[in-house]
């Protein structure tokens, strides 16, 4: 009688623990990057009058153009660490109809150096 005592209350204490935050630590989580990795040196590159070449050439392809054909692109870098609060870098740059840097939008600002 005592063992089945003793195994209900180990029961019971594991699924009382199964759910807390410190256990959760222990699993191997992995870090999930998505997007275009930005660098610091290369945004400050960017200034207005560039053309698209230009922009693609210094960061890349972007992840996603404006489907409205209003020559908007967005680089985004979305970061995932394991047990971390997830982190976005999004830049949104703006072309006129002659494929010219207008406007350049970084949020959060990037300023460290990074890579």
């Amino acid at each position: 009688m005592r063992c089945k005592m003793l195994t209900a209350a180990a029961v019971v204490m594991l699924m009382m623990t199964a759910g807390c935050s410190t256990l959760e630590r222990v699993v191997y989580r992995p870090d999930i990057n998505q997007g275009n990795y930005l660098v610091a040196n290369d945004v400050a590159k960017l200034h207005t009058g560039m053309t698209q070449q230009q922009v693609a050439y210094t960061l890349g392809t972007p992840m996603m153009k404006d489907p409205f054909g209003s020559n908007v692109w967005y680089y985004v870098f979305r970061q995932e660490p394991g047990h971390e609060k997830v982190t976005q870098q999004t830049l949104t740059l703006t072309f006129d109809g002659n494929g010219v840097l207008t406007n350049i939008d970084n949020k959060p600002n990037l300023t460290d150096v990074q890579g």
